[in-house]
């Protein structure tokens, strides 16, 4: 069974970083494009970021220069660096299968990102 554990959330305030990681358990890391999505309660879940299973990166517009998605493939983990943090940002962050996959993984608890002075 495919396990996905998300950490690495927190306060911090406006312009400061945070990495988050993803742990993928019960297959291997390689075999996918994976996806970074965010949900702000009472919102749909959106896009963040996504990497190609070849490793080719793609970024939602409201994130551009400012995240950085990668992943350590013999750590089967990908990770998300967000640098130059706004309020707007605050939400819960997710990580799965990447856009336009039919099917989805069990989702996580996420890991909570709080953006604020």
């Amino acid at each position: 069974q495919v396990q996905l554990v998300e950490s690495g959330g927190g306060l911090v305030q406006p312009g400061e970083s945070l990495e988050l990681s993803c742990a993928v358990s019960g297959t291997i890391l390689s075999r996918y494009a994976m996806g970074w999505y965010r949900q702000v309660r009472g919102k749909p879940r959106e896009l963040v970021a996504d990497i190609t299973d070849g490793g080719s990166p793609h970024y939602a517009d409201f994130v551009k220069g400012r995240f950085t998605i990668s992943r350590d493939i013999a750590k089967n983990t990908v990770y998300l660096q967000m640098n130059s943090l706004k309020p707007e940002d605050t939400a819960v962050y997710y990580c799965n299968v990447g856009p336009g996959s039919i099917w989805y993984f069990d989702w996580g608890q996420g890991t909570q990102v709080t953006v604020s002075l």
